[in-house]
């Protein structure tokens, strides 16, 4: 979703000066950031306890995983209501992610699984993985492929969008990751929040870590499609911006930040 002026880019992704929405897991509140300066803003949400992943979508809508609450909630754009959406059992539900289908997969935490909801019939379905423990983040390729951070086992696991099964991501070295983005190539970034830095996983293959500097419990992740990186620096109260080809770290202009957790854009439409 674009300010005022600016257009989402060719592939449907927002624009560099899209607002970046933040949810304040300390704070029990979500703020959307201008990227390129200005006030931050708060999002109408009431209720939150523990906000943490989100996602919008093409509508201008805005989900959140209500953690604290063991919900899945949904802003409608404009700020014009707030709703929940409707699902059983949740236990703990962290990261967030939605297909063309309008197919919400919910990081099930507690549960240890993944959950599908058809938000057209209300539907959920237990996603069929194996030896889950705590999932945190999920992103989805274009072939409807779903990446889970297996929070607990320090790995990323990719299930088929085809049913063909589970495997796992060949990352060396990772502990505690969270937060996943999945950019417009196929390559995979990877919140390594044990270890304080961003994994690349590249579409071709291979590994590397994305400079950034100081990094402290990095949780959230996101992309706005036009070489932007962004990362939610929870222990540092703090949301940082850097260039997918490296280097070039910037600090958001942000007010009162306690542990922001969730990144999310919305790819076009009007602000909640």
């Amino acid at each position: 979703m674009a300010t005022a002026g600016a257009a989402p880019s060719r592939d449907g992704r927002p624009s560099a000066h899209a607002l970046l929405y933040v949810s304040d897991y300390g704070d029990n509140r979500v703020v959307a950031l201008p990227t390129q300066g200005g006030d931050q803003t708060p999002v109408p949400f009431e209720g939150l306890v523990r906000p943490t992943g989100m996602v919008g979508d093409v509508a201008g809508r805005l989900y959140v995983s209500d953690t604290g609450n063991n919900r899945v909630v949904v802003m409608a754009a404009h700020g014009s209501g707030q709703s929940t959406v409707p699902t059983d059992g949740l236990s703990r539900p962290l990261g967030l992610a939605l297909d063309r289908a309008r197919n919400l997969y919910v990081a099930d935490s507690f549960n240890d699984r993944i959950v599908k909801v058809s938000l057209a019939s209300g539907t959920q379905t237990t996603v069929p993985t194996t030896g889950l423990l705590h999932p945190w983040g999920l992103a989805l390729d274009a072939a409807g492929n779903l990446y889970v951070s297996d929070f607990v086992n320090d790995r990323v696991v990719r299930v088929a969008g085809d049913g063909s099964g589970q495997t796992t991501i060949p990352a060396v070295g990772l502990s505690q990751p969270t937060g996943l983005a999945l950019n417009a190539a196929g390559d995979l970034y990877i919140a390594d929040s044990g270890n304080n830095r961003v994994v690349k996983i590249a579409a071709g293959g291979g590994q590397s870590t994305v400079p950034t500097t100081g990094l402290s419990d990095p949780l959230g992740l996101a992309i706005d499609g036009c070489g932007g990186l962004y990362i939610a620096d929870g222990f540092n109260n703090r949301v940082v911006r850097v260039q997918e080809t490296g280097g070039g770290q910037i600090t958001l202009p942000a007010t009162g930040l306690n542990t922001p957790t969730g990144l999310a854009f919305l790819p076009t439409g009007t602000r909640p």
